[in-house]
């Protein structure tokens, strides 16, 4: 079973799966700006965190299961489910298995589609350097995930990414690498839902390509996407924006008096 945390005493169940070497401590800047309508339960995907690793190979589709078990095992029948970067690929993979157990379904800085031929390739060569030197790794990598315009005003915020980072272990980092290379595209499950669908994207993220992203999506009445002036992090760089996003955007839908 995974490690999981719950946070807050609302009537919404939130789900919240973190991104590729992160763990349920990156939620911590948005929660005070989050509803206490919420009851937020905070999951480490497997290898991250407190969760152990489950396969060689990490695919989308196995994380979700895994996740599925948490919220049997709390007895949720309707949630609304988020997931960052990676942990929207699951999300995605979640809502295709499970889509009568979501009222809602959140990517947050993460897309729809599979990597192309040059990101897998771009991942297989990853494999090695996390390997040899999972700290190098994350040296390289971590301080282009955040809005270039903004490093300096960011610096603790990289820092505290690069430390979550850090406590990763190298086996879940490798099963993870090899699950996203595999993962396949996931357009439909968008064109299917009958749920609230959200989509946060940011201006200056390297790792997903939120232009196309937003532009590719299909046109539906259940569909609203946000592009905000940050990175991949929306997390770390705009907390309180995003979080205000999420309050209006998955309980706007209920009785007005209750939002005050």
């Amino acid at each position: 079973m995974l490690h999981y945390e719950i946070q807050g005493e609302g009537k919404e169940n939130l789900v919240l799966l973190h991104g590729f070497m992160e763990n349920l401590s990156i939620w911590d800047d948005m929660i005070p700006s989050l509803s206490e309508m919420f009851r937020l339960i905070k999951i480490d995907l497997p290898g991250f965190g407190k969760s152990e690793v489950v396969a060689e190979i990490q695919t989308s589709e196995i994380m979700a299961d895994e996740v599925k078990k948490v919220t049997d095992e709390l007895d949720l029948q309707e949630f609304h489910l988020l997931g960052h970067s990676m942990g929207g690929y699951i999300a995605l993979a979640f809502a295709e298995k499970y889509p009568a157990n979501l009222k809602s379904l959140t990517l947050f800085f993460s897309t729809y589609f599979a990597d192309d031929a040059a990101k897998k390739e771009t991942r297989r060569k990853g494999l090695r350097i996390i390997e040899e030197n999972l700290r190098a790794f994350v040296n390289a990598g971590v301080p282009n995930l955040f809005n270039p315009n903004e490093h300096d005003i960011l610096e603790s915020k990289i820092k505290l990414a690069k430390e979550t980072a850090y406590t990763s272990a190298v086996e879940g980092v490798l099963a993870s690498q090899k699950g996203m290379i595999e993962r396949a595209d996931r357009l439909s499950v968008l064109e299917n839902f009958g749920g609230r669908i959200l989509i946060l994207s940011g201006k200056h993220d390297t790792a997903v390509n939120s232009e196309k992203t937003i532009q590719n999506l299909p046109d539906r009445t259940n569909i609203k996407s946000y592009i905000l002036d940050c990175g991949h992090n929306g997390h770390w760089e705009k907390p309180g924006i995003c979080a205000a996003i999420i309050n209006t955007e998955l309980l706007h839908h209920l009785p007005k008096n209750l939002l005050f």
